[in-house]
Parts: structure tokens; C-alpha cells; sequence
């Protein structure tokens, strides 16, 4: 699997704005993406350093469309560390 394919979005939210203060970052990544995976990816990516990566597999909720049921996409999330001082470009304008 390749570094671009590892991550797919950042997350921006008003949690993830608050763990960036913490130097922590929120990426959707591929499923099948195991921690080293992502740690390499972002340190490759963005040139930094990466202290810890938290991986978290969220569930698609039940919805209601037109009286129909379904469900929303799962996905996987990933907080990274980073090493103190340490900021990554894509956040800075969100």
C-alpha cells in the first residue's frame, strides 16, 4: 500500500481542533491501514516526526431515508502525535 493511499482526509471538527493544540491529528485512513502503516505515512508525507498513532474503527449508524432504513459509511480514524513544536501545513488554514 502506498503513503497516498494510507491516509485518505484530514478530520477537521471542533474535537480535532482542540487535540491539535495537544500536537494531535485526526486523518480518516484506509481500513486495512495498521499503525506503522499510518505512522510511516504521515511522517513521509508531511516531514515530521511521529511520537504515537490511536487507531479508532467507527461504526456506520442506522438512518431513515423516505421511511426506508439504511445506514451510514463505517470508517477508521487515526490520532497522531507528533512530536512537540512539531505542525503539519494542511491544518494551518482550517
Amino acid at each position: 500500500m502506498f503513503y497516498e493511499d494510507v491516509i485518505i482526509e484530514p478530520v477537521v471538527s471542533e474535537k480535532a481542533n482542540v487535540l491539535r493544540e495537544q500536537d494531535k491529528y485526526v486523518f480518516i485512513v484506509h481500513p486495512d491501514a495498521t499503525k506503522i502503516q499510518i505512522k510511516e505515512a504521515v511522517a513521509k508525507l508531511f516531514n515530521v516526526k511521529v511520537i504515537g498513532c490511536t487507531t479508532i474503527n467507527v461504526f456506520g449508524k442506522m438512518k431513515r431515508l423516505r421511511g426506508r432504513p439504511g445506514r451510514t459509511a463505517s470508517y477508521k480514524k487515526a490520532i497522531v502525535r507528533l512530536a512537540h513544536g512539531e505542525t503539519i501545513k494542511v491544518f494551518e488554514g482550517a
